[in-house]
């Protein structure tokens, strides 16, 4: 990145909620009525990252048969009802939001969440006043013709609102489908990964990993100052 003013771009669950645990928990318990059969792990090594609507293609794929739109709209009642009582801040969130403020540094939130999924999250987890006119929601730009990660409308749209051109954006990503549109955006990528592997996140184009979410104060460049 040159030294012209940046823009930071966080995902969502993973990178500031702790909440892919919570997901992966319900879907596999939901998927269970459908009989598919399998762990919270694997439900999470299965979805990590996606949006609804090609979590839909995939199951109905691998069961040969349509899902019932009660099914799914159920699945969104839990896991929202699950994120209200459950989501927790990814451990130096608030930390990490609050310095860039300081900074001066401007960022965005671009998830493929759908808005009440996010709203919820944010309130539980004491965010909701950092957040406000800061989120961009895959499910919002649908109604527009945008598409989920892993294209890149979500990151795009996040950019545009900041008047950003996108090779003046970091993006912080904990998932391969976000990885890649961020990449496809034409952005710099951090992964965030608290556990490993790193190689799966480089060879998608993450040009770092963190271990913590504010070891990316210490990457980011100078704050731009126009002169006076």
């Amino acid at each position: 990145m040159s030294e012209r003013p940046f823009l930071v771009i966080f995902d969502c669950d993973g990178v500031l909620i702790d909440s892919e645990a919570i997901a992966s928990r319900v879907v596999a318990g939901h998927l269970a009525e459908l009989g598919w059969e399998m762990t919270a792990e694997e439900a999470r090594s299965c979805f990590i990252g996606m949006s609804l609507a090609p979590m839909l293609e995939l199951i109905e794929a691998r069961l040969a048969r349509p899902v019932p739109a009660a099914w799914m709209n159920a699945l969104v009642e839990k896991l929202i009802l699950a994120m209200d009582r459950e989501a927790e801040p990814i451990e130096g969130a608030r930390k990490v939001l609050e310095e860039l403020n300081a900074r001066g540094i401007n960022w965005r939130v671009a998830s493929n969440s759908a808005d009440p999924e996010m709203d919820v999250k944010f309130a539980r987890t004491g965010l909701a006043d950092l957040v406000a006119g800061r989120t961009h929601s895959a499910p919002r730009l649908a109604a527009q013709g945008g598409r989920p990660k892993p294209a890149p409308d979500v990151f795009l749209d996040a950019a545009r609102a900041e008047k950003m051109d996108p090779e003046d954006c970091v993006v912080i990503e904990d998932s391969i489908p976000g990885i890649t549109g961020a990449v496809a955006a034409g952005m710099t990528v951090f992964a965030l990964s608290q556990h490993g592997p790193d190689d799966i996140l480089l060879e998608a184009g993450a040009s770092h990993v963190l271990r913590r979410l504010d070891e990316v104060l210490d990457l980011l460049p100078v704050p731009f100052e126009a002169p006076a």
